[in-house]
């Protein structure tokens, strides 16, 4: 299995639930351009159009030798496949609120392009953000600012009183 291209930004962005292995239609360029690593799986998704899943939105550059004539779109629709009773199971999956197909791996196995999609809910900026250091479990500053020196917190101002 040769790793091709990998998608580390839908790592950060989704909680991944769980990941399918599907077959991708390319043209003849877009072969050659694979194996040579041209891709760019960052922005990409796939979608359900007509009972059919397609992987929308992935840029494969043109084949540097190709003729303008032979070469293909860079970002074009292509057809992922899959058997049809997968593409129903994750059909129901995708349906729930707030989940989404996302390209995390293109490689090679054997001969065929393989893409390996996720199905990921996406994390919101909250879910990723670090507590602040000056705030406890319970919500109360912990006494110091940000720059160093002590506050007095409501619990220790009123036991000098």
């Amino acid at each position: 299995m040769k790793s091709v291209s990998e998608n580390r930004a839908a790592y950060h962005a989704y909680e991944i639930l769980e990941t399918y292995e599907c077959g991708i239609e390319l043209k003849g360029t877009e072969v050659k351009s694979v194996r040579a690593g041209k891709v760019n799986l960052r922005d990409g998704f796939a979608r359900f159009q007509n009972g059919e899943l397609y992987l929308l939105n992935v840029h494969i550059s043109p084949h540097a030798t190709a003729s303008t004539y032979f070469n293909h779109d860079p970002r074009r629709t292509r057809k992922l496949l899959m058997h049809r009773a997968e593409l129903r199971k994750l059909l129901g999956k995708v349906e729930q609120k707030g989940l989404s197909l996302v390209p995390l791996k293109m490689y090679f196995k054997g001969d065929w392009a393989k893409v390996l999609l996720g199905l990921g809910r996406g994390k919101n900026s909250t879910t990723n953000a670090r507590p602040s250091k000056n705030v406890r479990n319970d919500g109360k500053w912990n006494g110091h600012s940000s720059n160093g020196t002590r506050v007095l917190t409501e619990d220790r101002a009123n036991c000098y009183l």
